[in-house]
């Protein structure tokens, strides 16, 4: 099975490790090879703290995957989250030593790489930039500069950042597994690759991805990230409140918001009720499934205002940052029922749930149409992705390199011809003598 054009996505969440093997098919389309999944013990709100049961939640993620797809993972793109990460804008530019060339990636790479030696404050690293919009010479709003001439390359950046331990705890539970980073990269960024289409980014949307620890938000808006943020709530955290609420151990509590939770109390009935087996022998407890719901939907709301304050932040920028687009909800909490209900009345926005299987193959076996793949999915896309880009990179530096060869051998002819010339002179001067 040929390497260059399969890639792994690693999703390291709160509640589940999922390792996604996949390749593009001829129509541009993504064919799922593999998938495995395998709890998650070591992390917490996004964050890994416990790196051996990490380690191991890992390795049983990728030995499933690797069974099912028959293929032997080196390399991993991971996705990283948690409360450390935050966002900042920049601009910077290049001076171009030739302004009649013209930009090419090379010089786009170039700007972002000068980005990156940004001095950040103490323990925290650059994991993104992102580049918003383009200025050349003095021409402003250009969203792809390539192909054009000018001498002065400007750029506003959106600038991803997180705390250096964290970034560092992930990469040495990779390493410990047994595989190679590839690359990292913001999970609300993957998840808006697998479930967001072209239109909605450029109409203006929200992207509201509730995982077990994190809730994560990006903002895209005329095409382009525009904002980013990580929530410390998520499932988890509902699923907590129920435990206390109802007096019941954790896995009863994850069970009965699956099975039975809704966001919205009003549907359910006073007489409904699920009976809980109690434990070692005690009496099985009754629960209302109104209650259920009520403490549920205190804290969804919670949530939802949390990360609608985020989107109000952002728009009072200007009044025409407009999201037409409205919401799309992914991760495993967008499976709660009437949640979508819930985030249209408390922010008046269009919502829908978002799902990672447009960009799938038709002919892919395994089922991959929940929610909580998205960033898994997106992980995947981000590894193919970068693929393609160091491909066509390699090509472009050969062809930079071929043609200053090229000049070179010109220089040396013109040199040679020069030589001629002044021998022949020298000679026809001997002669004259």
């Amino acid at each position: 099975m040929e390497n260059d054009n399969i890639a792994v996505g690693l999703d390291i969440g709160t509640t589940k490790i999922v390792a996604i093997i996949g390749k593009t098919n001829e129509f541009g389309k993504l064919e799922i090879l593999g998938i495995g999944k395998a709890k998650s013990l070591g992390v917490h709100r996004g964050v890994v703290n416990n790196i051996t049961q990490t380690i191991q939640s890992i390795q049983q993620a990728v030995e499933e995957a690797e069974a099912i797809s028959n293929y032997k993972i080196k390399e991993v793109v991971v996705g990283i989250a948690g409360q450390h990460i935050r966002s900042l804008h920049h601009s910077d530019y290049i001076t171009r030593p030739n302004a009649e060339k013209v930009i090419d990636e090379l010089d786009i790479e170039k700007l972002v790489n000068q980005v990156h030696k940004l001095v950040m404050l103490p323990g925290e690293e650059i994991i993104h930039v992102l580049p918003q919009d383009y200025k050349v010479d003095g021409q402003a709003e250009i969203k792809a500069p390539i192909g054009m001439y000018g001498g002065r390359l400007e750029a506003n950046f959106h600038v991803v950042v997180g705390q250096v331990s964290s970034i560092r705890n992930v990469g040495r539970c990779i390493k410990s597994a047994g595989l190679e980073l590839s690359n990292i990269t913001l999970e609300p960024l993957a998840s808006s690759d697998a479930v967001l289409s072209q239109e909605e980014k450029e109409a203006g949307v929200a992207l509201i991805d509730i995982g077990g620890g994190t809730t994560d938000l990006a903002i895209f808006k005329d095409g382009i990230i525009r904002h980013t943020s990580v929530i410390p709530f998520g499932g988890n955290v509902i699923t907590e409140d129920i435990k206390e609420g109802c007096s019941i151990i954790e896995k009863q509590a994850e069970l009965l918001k699956t099975k039975f939770g809704s966001a919205w109390p009003g549907e359910n009935k006073e007489n409904e009720i699920v009976s809980i087996p109690g434990l070692r022998g005690r009496e099985p407890k009754e629960i209302t499934l109104k209650n259920l719901s009520k403490i549920i939907h205190a804290r969804v709301v919670e949530i939802i205002e949390q990360v609608y304050l985020e989107i109000k932040n952002y728009g009072h920028e200007e009044t025409k940052k407009k999201l037409i687009a409205g919401i799309v909800l992914t991760g495993g909490g967008a499976e709660l029922k009437h949640i979508k209900q819930l985030v249209e009345y408390i922010t008046g926005m269009d919502t829908r749930i978002g799902y990672p299987n447009e960009h799938l193959a038709g002919s892919t076996e395994l089922d991959l149409s929940s929610p909580s793949f998205a960033t898994g999915v997106g992980l995947l896309m981000k590894g193919l992705e970068q693929k393609n880009k160091a491909k066509s990179s390699m090509n472009l530096r050969e062809e930079h390199k071929a043609e200053s060869n090229k000049t070179e051998k010109k220089k040396v002819d013109r040199k040679s011809i020069f030589e001629k010339w002044a021998d022949k002179f020298k000679e026809f001067l001997d002669n004259a003598e």
